[in-house]
């Protein structure tokens, strides 16, 4: 049987509505996820994230083995390296350095989404365009003008919007840091952010309108990140609560560490609690807390 992207997003699709996080009876979700080609926006050359015997990171190239490819493409639980050290090493082999950028994997972009639930024709800003991909479902749900997104790095901005336009999608693609937001098109009934962030920036909350909602991977003391939805006042102020626990990139300008204290992060905050953490942002800081 011949080996094809569809036949692999159908079957991709079909274990991610067995999954505990994948679909969860989200009807446009599913029928966004088998419309849009994923192997439309993943580089011919990317990297496997976990690290051979010899500490490298396997590259994967469309051209020398096209089967492999595009099985890894739609794992469920895979994402893959489209970038490390911000551009400065080339794809051109097995590599060492930091992932600065990748797609994530289908189950992760899922969840993502799912939690945001856009509605058609609401007005979304996404923070960090990477491959686009995300961005094509989040337009093949509200509507290609509804959509804007902004990716820091010229390079990626530049190869998704090319990509978008190509798949009929035209979405606005902002080249620039996406910690400022996009105020010229603001207000956003949905905000969401595919790189994480130590704290929610004032200007996503400023931009996001009254009960619209904000999904943002958020950096936490337990060794990996949390996915936060949070609903805005549309004042600069937002209160919501943990949903997921998940690994993202960090956001470029919040890289630096900073003491969890800082951050509104109670001493007695335990991994197991995650379930129960309450979110609340507005102008005098983030502060996180346990239970209701």
């Amino acid at each position: 049987m011949a080996l094809t992207g569809e036949g692999l997003r159908a079957r991709c699709a079909r274990e991610l509505d067995r999954s505990p996080r994948g679909f969860l009876r989200s009807a446009w979700l599913h029928e966004a996820f088998l419309a849009v080609p994923r192997e439309h926006f993943v580089p011919d050359r990317v990297w496997w994230p976990a690290p051979g015997p010899d500490g490298r990171y396997a590259l994967l190239d469309r051209a020398e083995r096209p089967r492999a490819w595009l099985k890894a493409v739609y794992l469920p639980g895979a994402a893959l390296i489209t970038q490390i050290d911000d551009g400065a090493v080339a794809p051109t082999g097995p590599a060492t350095g930091r992932f600065t950028s990748s797609i994530s994997s289908p189950g992760v972009v899922v969840e993502l989404l799912r939690h945001l639930a856009p509605e058609p024709g609401d007005k979304v800003l996404e923070i960090g365009t990477g491959t686009g991909y995300t961005t094509a479902l989040l337009a093949h749900r509200v509507g290609a003008a509804r959509v804007v997104t902004v990716e820091i790095d010229p390079r990626l901005a530049t190869r998704a919007e090319g990509r978008l336009r190509a798949l009929g999608r035209a979405v606005r693609v902002v080249r620039g840091d996406g910690e400022p937001g996009h105020a010229p098109g603001a207000p956003y009934d949905r905000i969401v952010a595919t790189a994480s962030v130590r704290r929610v920036p004032p200007a996503w909350l400023a931009q996001l309108a009254p009960g619209g909602t904000l999904v943002a991977p958020l950096d936490t003391p337990y060794g990996h990140d949390l996915l936060v939805r949070l609903t805005g006042d549309g004042r600069g102020a937002a209160t919501g609560r943990a949903v997921a626990p998940v690994e993202f990139m960090r956001l470029r300008g919040q890289r630096a560490p900073r003491p969890y204290g800082s951050l509104g992060w109670p001493p007695e905050a335990e991994a197991a609690d995650w379930e129960t953490l309450r979110v609340s942002v507005d102008g005098d800081g983030q502060r996180v807390r346990v239970g209701d």
